[in-house]
């Protein structure tokens, strides 16, 4: 998950829009986005779906190499 998080901050840094524009769009709010930004906390599965939504992202998951799905 943390990949995923980090994967997650450098979009939203990327995005070019700010904090409060996304969570307007995204539903989750400012301040849980502002502490994702500064590392401080996780965030829930659904969180992030959420966000990747209003940055127009799909998460895409994989298995680990070496690893089997269940």
């Amino acid at each position: 998950m943390a990949r995923l998080l980090d994967d997650i901050r450098r979009a939203i840094g990327e995005a070019g829009e700010t904090e409060y524009r996304i969570a307007q769009r995204s539903g989750v709010s400012q301040s849980q986005i502002s502490r994702l930004m500064r590392g401080e906390q996780g965030m829930s599965v659904a969180n992030v779906e959420r966000i990747a939504g209003a940055l127009g992202l799909d998460i895409l998951l994989k298995p680990q190499r070496g690893r089997k799905a269940k």
